[in-house]
């Protein structure tokens, strides 16, 4: 199988080569080599890799500087997602899309399905959504994977924040009102994966299994590195960002798991795993 992986150079798409070069032909692109607002680039790309699948990491996902930026936020997110599968249908090859559950309201209690109402509440949100529509009107054989709270050994994150914070200062205020999964990139991958053997196109929430709040899991971040950092409540409201975050975006993988067979790690396990790797104890 031949993939062109896009935006190669960052959280997701480093680990996505990564893995996936163990058993397929990768092209890599870094997000400067292609532009994937750039359809005449982007067809050109495609024309010369002829892949099976395009797997399109490529995102803004600064939720507060979205807000700040709306058009550059739909530019890429939107138009750029819709560029890629528009070159992917023209070339008969598949798309993988990563989307988020910012799509969703974010409140309540129970974990969205794929088929529930969306409801962004912001321009991340809008963006990204928008962008899943795009993609789905452009090419049949398009996968949408949903994720949420993403880290991984590259790139920026609340793993690698908080290590910085509690090592600088000793303790660190995280909200307990915003609930969600946390995900690791080696889990993301790996149900990736899972849905491209499938062959089964459509929308999918993927995430770790498990839901906590922010607090909860900075808490299991200092516990799991053996670290002393006093972790403080606060609220959403006390610590007021740009923009609004979902009190409950908890998403549900029983398609996933009906269509794949694959069952997501525990967000506590892949945890553990992200450590072992940064402690040089395994491989991905």
């Amino acid at each position: 199988m031949r993939i062109l992986i896009t935006a190669c150079n960052g959280q997701l798409g480093t680990d996505a080569v990564s893995y996936f070069s163990k058993t397929c032909d990768v092209i890599a692109y870094k997000d400067i080599d292609l532009d994937i607002t750039d359809e005449k680039k982007v067809t050109a790309a495609v024309s010369v890799a002829k892949p099976d699948i395009i797997i399109n990491c490529a995102a803004i996902t600064n939720v507060d500087g979205c807000e700040d930026n709306r058009d550059l936020a739909f530019q890429v997110n939107s138009y750029g997602a819709g560029v890629v599968a528009t070159v992917a249908a023209k070339f008969d090859s598949a798309i993988v899309h990563i989307s988020t559950d910012y799509v969703f309201e974010g409140v309540g209690n129970t974990p969205y399905k794929e088929t529930d109402h969306t409801n962004p509440q912001g321009v991340y949100g809008l963006s990204k959504l928008d962008g899943e529509k795009k993609v789905l009107e452009a090419c049949n054989k398009s996968y949408i994977l949903r994720t949420a709270w993403l880290y991984g050994p590259h790139g920026n994150n609340f793993v690698k924040t908080m290590l910085k914070i509690g090592a600088e200062k000793g303790e660190v205020g995280v909200v307990t009102d915003q609930v969600g999964n946390p995900t690791s990139t080696f889990e993301l991958i790996r149900m990736i994966n899972a849905v491209i053997k499938s062959g089964k196109y459509g929308i999918y929430h993927a995430t770790c299994d498990g839901i906590c709040s922010w607090n909860e899991f900075a808490r299991e971040i200092f516990n799991t590195a053996n670290l002393n950092v006093i972790v403080k409540n606060v609220t959403s409201e006390q610590f007021a960002r740009r923009a609004r975050r979902p009190s409950f975006s908890g998403l549900n993988k029983e398609k996933l798991i009906a269509n794949t067979g694959y069952q997501p790690a525990k967000w506590r396990d892949a945890l553990k795993e992200y450590f072992a790797y940064e402690n040089g104890l395994i491989a991905f």
